[in-house]
């Protein structure tokens, strides 16, 4: 759930690449138990899982087998599971899933964002990768069924136009797990410099103009870097470009399906970012971002504002900064808006689901076994182990709720509650199962946090596009209008920002994606929320 900020927007795409299971030992394995059973089978059933890995559980463990809560999985369903992990980097994982797909023996499962792949999920199934699980769920997953029927809205999320489910889904069980991300800004620099928390974009530029002029790191030194955006982070649900009421992408206005980055709001953007750029209010670096030299930039006490995961991001620096400065405070700002009072309509909330599920591949011998095995996280043991871990190990019992040990939630300086928690479970990222608000509040365990979770909570969301799909006959199509007009569109990003394309030339750049072919992309979209909202 929360990486760090930059990943962002990469996480929504290759977050899809995720889960892996690969070849099952065949069909005479033996059957896994029935989901909530505790019994232990004579043989184990063995599955390959691909899985893009997490870096808070890379930084911990080679794999996911050495994780506390598939350890414990393995003794109750007598599934055994070898995970293949692709590289860290996003785009070798994601060449790294294309080569998999190419090849004609597929693993048993595979976790990913489905809306993602080239013409939906359904495409998926067509083109013969992975099955479809209607039937399946129905006779043998009994605790993913009776969640569905208990929450149609979810059902509808997770299925295709044409009905069909596709994934195990990753599913935010209730409004507190579907914010966690947002601006942030450093309150101590804020003090120092004599000023409150900017909510407007009038006021962000008057603070980032003291943090730059007024050494709020106290060092003597001009050295501060103030504000740091790049296009990953403006693509999750448009922090700072949603002050003008658009996004990065698609986005409904009344019904209808527009796409922001051609809008005249967007150019209004574009000067206010190539504004603070020429005036060094912008990292320099935003263009190429870095993980590492991003974290050292917070460490150093050389970075004022941002955009963070709630855990990923402040839990994250809180705990790594403890020792080294204790006047470090990273605390949350609203989404700006252009005019004091106004109500945000931008703002990082999740739907339920994301389009990240784990789908049984046709290559898997096995898929009444292994829709056992995954059904098992839907169930109430299963929840308990998915969002804590194994019981006397990472939690306790108190009061009829699952309370992390003391130990957990107060890991040693210089290790993230993201990487004490990933030790134990995956409930920090993404997993085919249902996180828990309970799991969340305790994850959240800063007052900041805490009220990040509230102020991120209060844009309305509004215009967000839910999980729509193209057909078959439109996919292609669509695949290759938008993978030349985002190239297109994240390069010009850049160079009006930094200067390289005078923003007079604004009105050539919208004009070139029209004849890229934007507007036949705008009606598929169309025609997709038309049929999303018929499911």
């Amino acid at each position: 759930m929360d990486k760090k900020m930059k990943q962002a927007s990469t996480v929504m795409l290759v977050s899809a690449l995720s889960v892996s299971l690969a070849a099952c030992s065949g069909s005479n394995a033996p059957a896994a138990p029935q989901a909530g059973s505790e019994s232990q089978p004579q043989k184990l059933t063995n599955l390959t899982y691909w899985v893009a890995n997490h870096s808070a559980a890379a930084s911990q463990m080679k794999t996911y087998a050495e994780m506390e809560m598939y350890k414990e999985l393995e003794k109750i369903t007598g599934v055994k599971v070898e995970f293949q992990h692709p590289p860290l980097d996003a785009q070798q994982q994601k060449e790294q899933f294309n080569l998999m797909l190419a090849s004609t023996q597929l693993p048993d499962v595979i976790e990913y964002g489905w809306t993602g792949y080239p013409g939906g999920p359904e495409k998926a199934i067509q083109d013969n990768k992975i099955i479809k699980l209607n039937d399946l769920i129905d006779k043998y997953a009994p605790n993913l069924k009776k969640l569905l029927n208990d929450h149609p809205d979810w059902k509808k999320q997770i299925m295709t136009d044409e009905g069909s489910i596709y994934s195990f889904p990753f599913l935010r069980g209730g409004e507190k797990v579907r914010v966690f991300f947002g601006p942030g800004i450093r309150q101590d620099w804020l003090d120092k410099v004599g000023m409150k928390t900017p909510t407007t974009i009038d006021e962000w530029y008057a603070v980032l103009k003291a943090f730059k002029e007024k050494d709020p790191n106290g060092n003597g030194k001009a050295d501060e870097i103030p504000f740091y955006i790049d296009k990953a982070m403006i693509g999750v649900d448009a922090p700072f470009l949603g002050a003008w009421g658009i996004n990065y992408s698609y986005y409904q206005d009344g019904g209808k399906v527009k796409y922001g980055p051609i809008q005249p709001e967007y150019k209004e953007f574009l000067v206010t970012m190539n504004k603070w750029y020429k005036e060094g209010l912008l990292d320099k670096d935003f263009a190429a971002p870095n993980d590492k030299l991003y974290d050292n930039k917070m460490t150093t006490n050389l970075m004022g504002a941002s955009v963070f995961y709630n855990g990923g991001g402040i839990g994250k620096y809180a705990n790594l900064m403890k020792d080294k400065d204790p006047s470090f405070k990273l605390v949350a700002a609203p989404y700006p808006v252009l005019k004091a009072g106004d109500k945000s309509i931008w703002g990082q909330k999740d739907f339920a689901a994301n389009g990240v599920g784990a789908a049984i591949t046709t290559s898997n011998k096995n898929p009444i076994e292994t829709v056992k095995w995954l059904d098992y996280a839907y169930g109430e043991k299963g929840d308990l182990l998915f969002n804590y871990g194994k019981e006397g190990v990472s939690y306790k019992m108190e009061n009829g709720q699952a309370v992390f040990l003391p130990e957990v939630l107060n890991p040693p300086s210089g290790v993230s509650l993201q990487q004490s928690f990933a030790k134990h479970n995956r409930s920090t990222w993404s997993a085919p199962f249902v996180m828990s608000d309970n799991f969340q509040m305790q994850y959240l365990a800063l007052p900041t946090q805490k009220d990040a979770l509230e102020i991120w909570s209060k844009p309305t969301a509004e215009r967000k596009m839910p999980l729509v799909t193209p057909t078959k006959d439109e996919s292609s199509k669509y695949a290759s209008i938008m993978t030349d007009i985002e190239t297109y569109r994240d390069e010009m990003l850049l160079k009006f920002i930094m200067g390289a394309e005078p923003l007079d030339n604004f009105d050539k750049y919208v004009k070139k994606i029209q004849t890229m072919g934007i507007e036949d992309a705008i009606k598929i979209q169309q025609a997709a929320l038309e049929r999303y909202n018929k499911r």
